[in-house]
């Protein structure tokens, strides 16, 4: 099979999820741009709690092929954590997604609760020095199992990207960027490079 029609097959799945409004297929050019606003975004600090590690976009930025798509309210998130909080090498909290859970934390009080992310020992928070040792926010790579159904294809990465990617990638796609819309970038390798 042609790489073409392999990227078009991609295309069409990813189309088909839940919850996906455009596609675009990015060139080089978008790599760097993303590779230079995301390293920009890690040195920021992240919801007043540290700086970011977006792993999940910095393994799609190695992958041969690079789709950004735009989502709504009905795209279906992949299975948490999508949120790691790390300080000291050490995973001290996460997002939770389960509202019961999140009830149930909220009563422990050595627990702390921001939203849906849970910090399990707020004696960290104590501990930590936002500018010398600061925690650590991590938005890991994730699985995309309707992509990696697609004949040809291996090593496929799902990421969500910072807010400055998220709009150059709005704008790269001529889109407002409107409430409950978001983007995804997902990656590739053809099957050949994995043998």
């Amino acid at each position: 099979m042609e790489h073409d029609d392999i990227i078009d097959n991609v295309k069409n799945s990813i189309i088909q999820m839940k919850g996906v409004g455009n596609t675009l297929l990015l060139n080089e050019e978008d790599r760097e741009i993303i590779r230079e606003l995301e390293k920009k975004a890690d040195e920021m600090t992240l919801m007043g709690l540290g700086r970011g590690d977006n792993k999940g976009v910095k393994a799609v930025l190695k992958n041969d092929v690079i789709f950004a798509f735009t989502t709504n309210m009905d795209f279906c998130w992949p299975e948490g954590p999508n949120v790691i909080l790390m300080h000291d090498g050490c995973v001290v909290g996460q997002d939770v997604d389960d509202e019961a859970k999140l009830e149930e934390v909220k009563s422990c009080k050595d627990k702390l609760v921001i939203g849906n992310i849970v910090i399990y020992d707020t004696s960290v928070l104590k501990k930590m020095d936002v500018k010398n040792n600061p925690l650590i926010v991590v938005l890991p790579p994730k699985p995309c199992a309707d992509v990696e159904a697609v004949d040809m294809v291996c090593n496929v990465v799902l990421a969500s990207p910072s807010p400055p990617s998220d709009e150059y990638l709005k704008e790269k796609m001529g889109l407002e960027n409107l409430h409950g819309t978001g983007t995804f970038l997902l990656g590739f390798d053809f099957e050949c490079s994995c043998e």
